[in-house]
């Protein structure tokens, strides 16, 4: 099973950490499943961009980004060439390093 490491993030993980996952789960479902409260406003249909994560390791072991993930990614703050947005994003065999960006465009949570 893969291994994601979450770096640590001020809000949502201050003191980053560490799961496993079985491989073909969705990014954004494993990291709420371990406690890791990755905003996501539409409700993983991929219409929104608040689950924006950057990829730090294991890119190129996931699966390729649909064009319309593509374009929502264009609206994330702090996009990088390994961002994807973790509703849309299936786990491949390797293991990840996830960052969350400090940013998320979402004006409404529900914390």
């Amino acid at each position: 099973m893969p291994k994601i490491t979450v770096l640590p993030h001020a809000t949502i993980c201050p003191e980053g950490k560490t799961f496993e996952v079985r491989s073909g789960v969705k990014l954004a479902r494993a990291l709420l499943a371990n406690g890791i409260g990755i905003e996501h406003a539409c409700e993983f249909s991929g219409a929104c961009s608040t689950c924006h994560v950057i990829i730090r390791e294991g890119f190129d072991s996931l699966n390729e980004p649909e064009d319309e993930e593509l374009d929502m990614l264009d609206q994330a703050w702090g996009v990088s060439a390994n961002s994807r947005l973790s509703c849309q994003t299936v786990v491949g065999d390797e293991d990840l390093v996830v960052e969350i960006p400090k940013y998320s465009r979402n004006h409404a949570k529900e914390h």
